[in-house]
């Protein structure tokens, strides 16, 4: 749909919006599709393996791994609600999407980001059961209780998202329907509004905030409590294996909050939107990418499993 003469939208219903994507000609955004086809097949890969040996191999049944397998699958979804529209869009000279469209891809961006926020946080409790209090691991974190908190951290994330699509397409775009991002993100979308959107603006940073700090202090109480434990331990290699899984957590923690707050959780982050891809691109690609090569390569029982699970097939 073309903006009206006049440059309101507020006069016809908004049917579909434009996603201007990054600047640059043909070459660049070849490269671009380049860049993000490569990224996002590394991330569908490496989530999907670590999905199904996790599955496959029974030595990996643990409360740890079937929080790392919901992690991978979050990722999976979180990069693959992004990807393609985008991949799309490097080829395309319209870069139309509906506002339908636009609104379901928040959603689900919005609730699987959230969703990943909290199953962090209980990733990091499981490691400070088992580590601080290994005799009351096995009836604490008893299966049941494992897909409750799973189950919990996907209701969370789907409240803050139900929250943060209403606050946001119950908005007048009346500006111009053309978004500066690759994707149908929060601020870029409260730009393109002829209301005032300081109530939206609180919404999100108050949300967003709380999510992020409540979340990240629970991760730190726990491994706090967690190398305190360690320390403590006399055994050199039991010491060194368990600051090793630990510290395969806190990378993938640091990695997914440190952007997450750089975008949303500080005032100044509306302020820059070339920016603001770049850091998007790192959250919504690079770390699912990562993800599991940081859980693989630095998980000793993961590449047993996976040369089990290669061997298998192999004689077969």
């Amino acid at each position: 749909m073309q903006p009206p003469k006049n440059g309101n939208l507020s006069e016809t219903p908004l049917l579909e919006f434009v996603l201007e994507g990054f600047e640059g000609g043909p070459q660049t955004q070849a490269l671009l599709f380049a860049l993000f086809l490569a990224l996002y097949v590394v991330a569908v890969l490496g989530n999907l393996t670590m999905i199904v040996v996790i599955t496959l191999d029974a030595h990996l049944h643990s409360p740890m791994y079937f929080f790392l397998k919901n992690l991978s699958f979050l990722d999976l979804c979180y990069s693959s609600i992004i990807a393609p529209k985008a991949l799309a869009n490097f080829l395309s000279s319209s870069k139309v999407i509906t506002f339908k469209g636009c609104a379901t891809q928040f959603f689900f961006f919005s609730m699987m980001g959230t969703t990943e926020a909290f199953l962090l946080a209980v990733m990091a409790y499981d490691r400070f059961m088992a580590i601080c209090s290994p005799l009351l691991y096995p009836i604490t974190m008893y299966p049941s209780v494992c897909a409750c908190l799973v189950l919990g951290s996907y209701c969370g994330g789907c409240f803050n998202s139900i929250l943060q699509t209403s606050f946001t397409f119950s908005l007048p775009f009346c500006s111009s329907n053309h978004i500066n991002h690759f994707f149908c993100d929060v601020v870029p979308l409260l730009q393109l509004t002829c209301a005032n959107t300081a109530i939206n603006k609180l919404v999100m940073f108050g949300l967003c905030g709380l999510i992020i700090v409540g979340t990240t202090l629970m991760v730190l109480i726990s491994y706090g409590y967690i190398t305190l434990t360690i320390l403590r331990m006399h055994s050199g290699g039991g010491r060194h294996k368990l600051f090793s899984t630990c510290g395969s957590h806190m990378t993938a923690v640091s990695l997914f909050y440190g952007t997450v707050f750089v975008m949303y959780a500080q005032p100044g982050a509306v302020q820059s939107m070339e920016q603001g891809k770049v850091v998007s691109v790192f959250y919504t690609l690079v770390i699912p990418m990562l993800n599991p090569l940081i859980y693989s390569l630095r998980n000793k029982d993961v590449k047993d499993a996976l040369r089990r699970l290669i061997q298998k097939h192999i004689a077969t």
